[in-house]
């Protein structure tokens, strides 16, 4: 990585240099670090990762999957560097999503805005004008001429078909993480993308989180000194009855709700127009987040006219302990396609994949070549130990990896070791990574702040004062204090920058300018997350092969060599 970097950057800085654009280069901010604000301002992307700080004609792109990732991604576009001119999904609650946003949630419509508020669209039949919707099969948007990029956010099981399908067309792509349901998968999708030459890059944000690559020169300089441990979670509040992989399906109980939500509206509504009310304005809120939610509800229960079996979809069944079988409806299946194997990876594939990567990235910073370092080993728990079976999914799992460190050729026992952990039923820490060293201490919380707790004095760094404290640092007794403390806001994870980065380098077309996370990067990633759910299915230590990790290598842990001539790949 270093190297591709460094190379990258001179090349950028020389170009911005005869263009007249910033003079400053990534390395520059990094020399300032936290102190200039860089985590906390919004747009420095192109400035920090060396790209262009927009394009004169925006990419064409088109979004196959509108759900709950396909929101996020669309919410997060630059309008300078793409334009949305298609989408499709068979879910008519998705379609509605995406032009006006998800409304369940004050959090939920920032991270959703809809294509509406992100264009400026006076309404649906407006957008609607220029962005084609297609209800059936995306496959006859990718023959749009006019098209030049898709974003694939389908459930799992169909990013390889998906990808494929669309490189093959001609189309550049970026796909959601994971980037596919097995290791053979990702290798067709990496071998498509060399033999198509189009652009293929995997939605793992952190390789262009301004907070994490902060972190990251952190360890490289060797401010925390010899790195041997990181410890990381994600655990979330979820418990039978509000689980937010649980998604409501259209039924009675659905329909239900949507009546409690209009009479809540109605109800408000008749308080806030009686002749001798005053203005409430708490009153006009509630109500108008009782109507949003009602029409929610409403688009949802529309999901009810799609066969999902159509599309593939099957009937999941659950062997219980008493020898007895329960059958799922297809609805189940295509909803919430995160709770079964066939469709989903669990934990480690929605959740971990995000925190392995990174620890990868802090791991592969003590080296001097470059190279993503892979894990040698990995041992792994798991279970539903929490939910009653309506899932294959685990609700918990524990995991640990075993990283070679830089001295490890000549002394195996030189290893870092990464534990991991994913639960449901307590939020306690939310999710984060603690990585270790032998002069300190790096702690990343919730992608919004970094710590750096040294063994030294503690410094103080401000920002000027018109901006505020960047940096914040205090005494805590015989606890170490944190030395550098980032601005918990506003923080970019890092999902405009990798959109802004694939459709900058769609545009400047080189070998030098590729994706942060291209197919070589997301496979690695997609082997420690699937591997580690083999370990936890088979209760076991398994260690990685280094061919698992080659995509022009037919090994797989699945066991399965990859085959791009697969009839579901034919366009």
């Amino acid at each position: 990585m270093a190297d591709h970097v460094s190379s990258t950057e001179s090349k950028n800085a020389a170009r911005k240099s005869e263009s007249g654009a910033s003079p400053f280069t990534r390395r520059d901010l990094l020399r300032g670090g936290l102190a200039a604000g860089v985590v906390g301002g919004i747009g420095l992307g192109s400035v920090y990762f060396g790209y262009g700080s927009s394009l004169r004609d925006p990419v064409r792109v088109g979004v196959i999957g509108t759900g709950d990732e396909g929101g996020v991604l669309m919410g997060a576009i630059n309008p300078d560097y793409v334009q949305v001119t298609a989408i499709a999904d068979i879910r008519p609650y998705n379609i509605y999503r995406a032009f006006h946003g998800d409304s369940s949630s004050t959090s939920a419509l920032a991270a959703r805005p809809g294509l509406i508020a992100k264009y400026g669209y006076a309404d649906e039949t407006d957008a609607r004008r220029h962005i084609a919707v297609y209800e059936d099969a995306y496959e006859a948007m990718l023959d749009d001429p006019d098209i030049e990029g898709i974003i694939v956010a389908l459930p799992l099981h169909l990013h390889a078909e998906a990808s494929i399908k669309a490189m093959r067309k001609g189309k550049h792509v970026i796909c959601e993480k994971l980037m596919a349901h097995s290791v053979g998968q990702c290798k067709e999708m990496a071998r498509t993308a060399s033999k198509s030459d189009q652009i293929l890059a995997v939605g793992h944000q952190r390789h262009y989180s301004i907070l994490y690559d902060n972190a990251r020169e952190m360890i490289r300089r060797g401010m925390i000194g010899d790195l041997h441990h990181i410890r990381a979670q994600w655990h979330r509040g979820n418990l039978p009855g509000r689980d937010s992989w649980q998604q409501p399906l259209p039924d009675d109980a659905l329909r239900r709700e949507m009546d409690r939500y209009a009479l809540e509206s109605a109800e408000l509504l008749d308080s806030l127009s009686a002749d001798n009310a005053q203005w409430n304005p708490a009153a006009s809120s509630r109500r108008d987040m009782a109507e949003a939610k009602r029409k929610l509800a409403k688009m949802r229960l529309l999901d009810a006219s799609i066969d999902p079996t159509k599309y593939g979809y099957q009937a999941p069944e659950l062997r219980l302990p008493d020898g007895t079988v329960k059958s799922f409806s297809p609805h189940e299946e295509l909803i919430r396609w995160r709770l079964w194997n066939r469709t989903g990876g669990g934990l480690m594939a929605e959740l971990g994949s995000h925190q392995l990567d990174a620890a990868s990235i802090f791991v592969s910073a003590l080296r001097d070549d470059g190279k993503k370092v892979h894990p040698l080993s990995v041992t792994a728990v798991g279970g539903r130990h929490l939910f009653p079976p309506d899932r294959d999914a685990a609700d918990h799992v524990y995991c640990n990896f075993e990283f070679p460190s830089p001295q490890y050729d000549s002394d195996p026992n030189k290893k870092i070791v990464v534990t991991y952990s994913s639960i449901n039923g307590n939020g306690y820490g939310g999710y984060g990574e603690v990585v270790m060293g032998t002069k300190g201490t790096i702690v990343i919380d919730r992608e919004k702040e970094v710590e750096l707790y040294r063994k030294d004095q503690p410094t103080s760094v401000q920002a000027d004062k018109t901006a505020g404290p960047v940096l914040d640092t205090t005494e805590s007794g015989a606890y170490a204090a944190a030395e550098t403390k980032a601005s918990t806001g506003p923080v970019s994870r890092g999902y405009t920058e990798e959109i802004e980065h694939w459709a900058w380098c769609i545009r400047n077309r080189d070998p030098l300018n590729q994706p942060r996370c291209g197919p070589k990067v997301a496979l690695a990633d997609a082997v420690i997350a699937l591997v580690a759910n083999q370990a936890i299915n088979t209760e076991s230590r398994v260690q990685f092969d280094p061919a698992w990790f080659d995509p022009d290598d037919d090994a797989t842990p699945e066991g399965n060599a990859p085959n791009v001539n697969r009839k579901e790949y034919s366009v």
